[in-house]
């Protein structure tokens, strides 16, 4: 229950304040816990980070999936595939993915954060093969890429509106730069 408390603080304190904001006097703070107590637990930043990512990825990816299932053609799979992962980022496990992924983390954090990302984009390959693409997974990463870059602009706070910018996303993924 203890790594529980902690996982939902660190999701917490990442969610208002990015990866600064994830400290263990922060943690202890939140769970009540005394400092030396969280380090039982975890024995650096790092390791909150990983098994956050181990905890919270597979919960967001299964829901993008889902989402993705319940579609009926390769083209509802992708619109499927960028709206679902828009509509999480307001999801506080999802602003702790995009927070933990913009902060600088050791080695096996980082390739936890990769693995996962990896698995996200080879949802779409089949999709993306079926509608025609020579390289159906270039096609999936650079698409992914177009969901990373709505996501960061609605997490900044952008001056279009999140469904604005969901619509922008799901339009470049169907129709490229024509619009």
């Amino acid at each position: 229950m203890q790594r529980a408390a902690l996982l939902d603080a660190a999701r917490s304190l990442l969610s208002e304040g990015g990866t600064e904001a994830l400290t263990f006097p922060a943690l202890a703070e939140r769970t009540g816990l005394a400092r030396s107590s969280v380090y039982e637990y975890f024995r650096s930043r790092a390791a909150v980070v990983e098994e956050l990512c181990e905890v919270d990825f597979p919960v967001w990816a299964a829901e993008v999936e889902a989402a993705m299932e319940r579609a009926e053609t390769a083209e509802g799979k992708v619109e499927a595939y960028v709206r679902r992962q828009l509509a999480l980022v307001g999801d506080r496990r999802h602003r702790a993915v995009v927070a933990i992924s913009a902060s600088e983390l050791d080695a096996g954090a980082r390739e936890k954060i990769r693995a996962a990302h990896g698995g996200l984009v080879a949802m779409i390959v089949e999709a993306l093969a079926e509608l025609g693409h020579e390289q159906p997974r270039l096609a999936a990463m650079m698409l992914q890429g177009v969901v990373d870059a709505a996501v960061r602009r609605i997490e900044l706070g952008a001056a279009e509106e999140p469904s604005v910018i969901t619509n922008a996303a799901v339009s470049m993924a169907l129709r490229g730069v024509r619009g």
